[in-house]
């Protein structure tokens, strides 16, 4: 019997766990899960008054730190920022490299996986009612870093960098939070582990 065989099975902490028990395991789900954030991008809105289009990479980013942990999600974050500023056209709209005004929000998706995925390793993803404030939570991550580095970059007060950064996507945003709060207690339920 070889010593792997021989160590008791680790009980799944976050969803991750349930599909990677080794280290190459671990790196596939950081580079699916930064891949995920690159195509949801896509799903991209530019709007006329700000350079901060609307995209589906939020509810990515949510759903990778939270199902992942905090490591593992904060690894798929620093791969996805640092891949696209080196390259790989999977920012919004196939863009990449330095983003300028925007960049701040990906960077606020390294905290936000980190903290989503902190609180996940806690319970936080088991159900409803206590994945909201952890996805709310992570969404405050991600506006605090990009609404400030908005305003630096554009020269602006905190109120106007609010107005462009933050209160346009708020209703969607809401709505990712939502939904991402309610598919992580679901697949636990389709797991048999919740």
């Amino acid at each position: 019997m070889s010593h792997a065989a021989s160590l008791p099975r680790r009980r799944p902490v976050v969803l991750g766990d349930l599909l990677a028990r080794t280290r190459w395991g671990d790196t596939v789900l950081v580079v699916v899960a930064a891949g995920f954030v690159g195509a949801l991008a896509q799903v991209s809105i530019h709007l006329s008054f700000t350079p901060v289009p609307i995209t589906g990479q939020t509810l990515g980013v949510l759903l990778a730190g939270t199902a992942l942990g905090w490591k593992r999600g904060a690894a798929a974050m620093a791969l996805y920022g640092l891949a696209g500023v080196a390259g790989i056209p999977w920012f919004a709209g196939h863009s990449s490299g330095y983003t300028g005004a925007s960049f701040g929000y990906i960077i606020g998706f390294v905290f936000c996986a980190g903290l989503c995925g902190w609180l996940a390793e806690r319970g936080a993803d088991r159900s409803i009612m206590r994945s909201v404030p952890a996805m709310i939570a992570g969404e405050i991550a991600i506006y605090a870093l990009g609404v400030s580095w908005l305003a630096v970059s554009l020269h602006v007060g905190i109120s106007t960098a609010i107005a462009l950064g933050f209160t346009p996507f708020l209703a969607g945003d809401s709505i990712k939070t939502a939904l991402a709060a309610g598919l992580l207690p679901g697949a636990w339920k389709l797991a048999g582990r919740h």
